[in-house]
């Protein structure tokens, strides 16, 4: 978004990525406006007037897993999940085992390693992404239409196991001790997504769905000029399934009937999301949507650690689609099947993105 026609982006893109400072480092400078790279087109710009009070009130499910070993309550604990993943994509669970003191040691970890020094942190800092630890700001800085008010530190966890002494020491064993219980939760869910779906409860985890995860952990810091852009843009997961550790600080929204919806930390709650690759598996049953993160207002900054999961093994024809079991005469495949190169081509060859790999295999019959 150029404001004159002298505007080089790519030269302050390059100034921007070559300092490793991220936006961390432009908070804490304390500029009062925010570079142009960052300015998104104002149609996709939260309109905070005109945001309705239905809106407003409106929250994503929350669900109890604290009786879901119980044979009297576990199948309805499987139909409330069933039914969030169908009609939101997007829920809460709370009492999930996790004690609230690993929560927060997570997040002040997160926290304490985005608050040392540039120096410190900026050994970590590339943009090639694949395996290891990084920190960068904006993964897709160079891709994207506009850049995004956050940074990241990334840690691919499986299904090769990280080296721990890869990680930085500030933050090393909460980031191992925070892979081992969202994987727990994740594999809980998966199972009573797998339930709901009719299946076996170890399916996905059979399908080795637990397997490949990154764990990304964000830092919003304060912006000056909330308004003018985003915290992370609108789009939707490409993987399998999302578990979302977050502090108190509100940011994320989420689509829902047409409308963005505030989702609202719940302590002690963890926040699930469908991705596109489970929309996909399970034939349009389950439903990947939209979200967002709006820029940080606070002098507080906003940090959220996200665990991605993503399918390791693809089938033995190299492809992958709907599960088999799932199809008949009366539900023919939604999608096509796809290789792991589409995916990957897919996924890094532009910006984050909504649901474009489930548009490109989507199957029309007409």
């Amino acid at each position: 978004m150029a404001a004159t026609s002298s505007y080089d982006r790519l030269k302050e893109l390059k100034e921007f990525d070559e300092s490793k400072s991220g936006v961390k480092g432009l908070s804490d400078s304390g500029i009062k406006t925010i570079p142009d790279f960052f300015k998104h087109p104002p149609q996709t710009l939260p309109d905070v007037k005109s945001k309705s009070s239905e809106a407003r009130t409106k929250t994503i499910p929350v669900i109890d897993l604290s009786k879901v070993n119980t044979p009297e309550h576990h199948q309805g604990v499987v139909n409330q999940i069933k039914e969030a993943a169908k009609s939101w994509g997007f829920f809460q669970v709370i009492n999930h085992g996790i004690p609230i003191s690993v929560l927060e040691k997570t997040i002040e970890a997160i926290k304490a390693f985005h608050e040392q020094p540039q120096e410190t942190k900026s050994k970590y800092y590339k943009r090639e992404e694949s395996h290891g630890v990084m920190y960068t700001s904006n993964n897709d800085l160079y891709r994207a239409e506009a850049a995004c008010w956050l940074d990241s530190l990334k840690a691919w966890m499986g299904p090769k196991p990280l080296d721990p002494e890869e990680l930085p020491a500030i933050c090393s064993k909460e980031v191992i001790e925070w892979d081992l219980s969202a994987t727990k939760v994740a594999e809980t869910v998966m199972g009573l997504l797998s339930e709901g779906l009719g299946l076996e409860a170890g399916k996905f985890k059979e399908l080795t769905f637990s397997e490949e995860r990154v764990l990304v952990g964000h830092i919003y810091p304060y912006c000056p000029q909330p308004d003018l852009t985003l915290g992370i843009a609108l789009h939707t997961d490409p993987g399998v399934l999302t578990v979302l550790l977050q502090n108190q600080i509100q940011g994320l929204q989420v689509r829902h009937e047409d409308e963005w919806v505030n989702v609202k930390p719940v302590h002690g709650g963890l926040i699930i999301n469908v991705g596109d690759f489970l929309q996909i598996v399970s034939n349009g049953e389950y439903q990947s949507v939209q979200h967002r993160v709006v820029a940080n207002s606070c002098k507080e900054p906003r940090i959220s650690v996200a665990e991605f999961f993503n399918l390791s093994k693809w089938k033995g024809d190299g492809y992958y689609g709907p599960l088999s079991e799932l199809l008949s005469e009366q539900k023919p495949a939604m999608y096509r099947d796809f290789t792991a190169q589409e995916f990957e081509e897919n996924f890094y060859s532009k910006g984050l993105d909504s649901k474009s790999l489930i548009q490109k295999i989507t199957i029309n019959y007409d």
